[in-house]
């Protein structure tokens, strides 16, 4: 067997006993899991269950105390901070919750800055831009500024920029965070379409569970003229290759098909899918000072 074929068969991701902490709290502990190329898979747990932390560790904005991490059958540990770097421009792209792009940029320029960074041709650079600005449907907008793009298309913006150049591997940290149902849906197709048409590995965190069947049961298809379609997988054909983790504390606590995490009786999980019949749920409601309709104050008996 050749190097490059033992090569593309390695994960596109793995994680062997990461352990992670902030100061005396594990915010991680013991995590192992594979993604397979092409895979996509699905993060969920409530909020400071360690989601996000587990992305930034992949991408290497964090080092674990304890654990390796592997891309495509590299230590990250083991990369210098110009490999590291070289991943990051090539291999990995990333959809951060919060806005992340360049306010004073433009559309382009926001989308070129990375291959800028990494050294790319004027020409790469440009094709690049344009291919993946058609993809998410902005080649009309190149020389707007975000703020004069809605909210829908700010976040077409940063899967833009987590695509250029067709990574192997992207992270989406809640893309659909704060959208409006019909651009959630927008943002879901995309995901489908990269994972699809161009063969990209993802994990895709969310705690939003609607969309983790949806995305495990659609995919693109490409007719004879090129043109893409997102259709729900038949009956008779083969489903997405997708898998669900449940995290709790910085913990897995079960790992699975969409379809056994719906039917899972594990109370962990019926706690996220079923939350009338698990523990209550802690909510906090942080009131917006601004807001001309707040919440009347409870009056105190």
């Amino acid at each position: 067997m050749s190097s490059s074929t033992a090569e593309k068969k390695q994960p596109a991701i793995e994680f062997r006993h990461v352990t992670f902490g902030f100061t005396d709290k594990p915010a991680l502990k013991d995590v192992s899991f594979k993604l397979g190329q092409g895979e996509m898979l699905f993060v969920t747990g409530e909020s400071g269950s360690g989601k996000s932390v587990l992305l930034r560790l992949a991408i290497g904005l964090l080092q674990p105390d304890e654990g390796q991490i592997f891309i495509n059958g590299r230590e990250i540990e083991n990369l210098s901070e110009d490999e590291l770097l070289a991943v990051r421009g090539g291999s990995m792209g990333m959809i951060f919750q919060d806005d992340a792009l360049f306010t004073g940029l433009t559309v382009y320029d926001n989308v070129a800055y990375r291959p800028r960074e990494h050294n790319w041709s004027d020409e790469d650079t440009d094709k690049a831009v344009k291919a993946v600005l058609s993809f998410v449907g902005l080649e009309e907008e190149l020389e707007k500024f975000p703020e004069e793009l809605s909210g829908g298309m700010k976040r077409r913006l940063e899967i833009a920029r987590a695509l250029v150049g067709w990574p192997e591997l992207v992270l989406y940290d809640e893309p659909t965070y704060s959208l409006d149902p019909l651009t959630a849906l927008q943002i879901m197709d995309l995901a489908i379409r990269a994972r699809d048409v161009n063969k990209i590995s993802s994990i895709y965190v969310t705690k939003e569970l609607h969309e983790i069947p949806y995305l495990a049961t659609h995919c693109a298809k490409v007719d004879e003229s090129g043109r893409i379609t997102i259709e729900s997988v038949g009956t008779t054909e083969r489903l997405p290759d997708t898998r669900v983790i449940l995290l709790e504390d910085g913990e897995i606590v079960w790992t699975g098909s969409h379809t056994e995490f719906q039917k899972s009786a594990l109370p962990e999980v019926k706690h996220m899918t079923h939350p009338a019949t698990g523990r209550p749920r802690v909510e906090f409601y942080v009131p917006n000072p601004w807001s001309r309709r707040r919440r009347p104050k409870e009056q105190i008996l």
